[in-house]
């Protein structure tokens, strides 16, 4: 398996649009885990596990993002 272009990381770790008062939120998950995406990749063998690691950090940001949509108080 190809190691992801800088474009494909872009694509899965960058936020998509959402609610305006927990945009910042979002963001800083979206650029933190791209940021650790981009670093893996450079220092990661290609394989199997290289691949899974980087699905998992997805997870950690859909997670992540989640607990922001999901468990922040009215409002914030």
């Amino acid at each position: 398996m190809a190691k992801p272009t800088d474009s494909d990381l872009t694509n899965r770790f960058l936020y998509h649009a959402g609610p305006a008062s927990r945009n910042v939120k979002h963001g800083r998950v979206s650029d933190l885990c791209l940021a650790l995406a981009k670093e893996l990749r450079d220092i990661m063998p290609e394989g199997r596990n290289a691949a899974l690691a980087l699905t998992y950090l997805e997870e950690v940001r859909m997670r992540a993002n989640a607990a922001l949509a999901c468990d922040s108080p009215a409002g914030e």
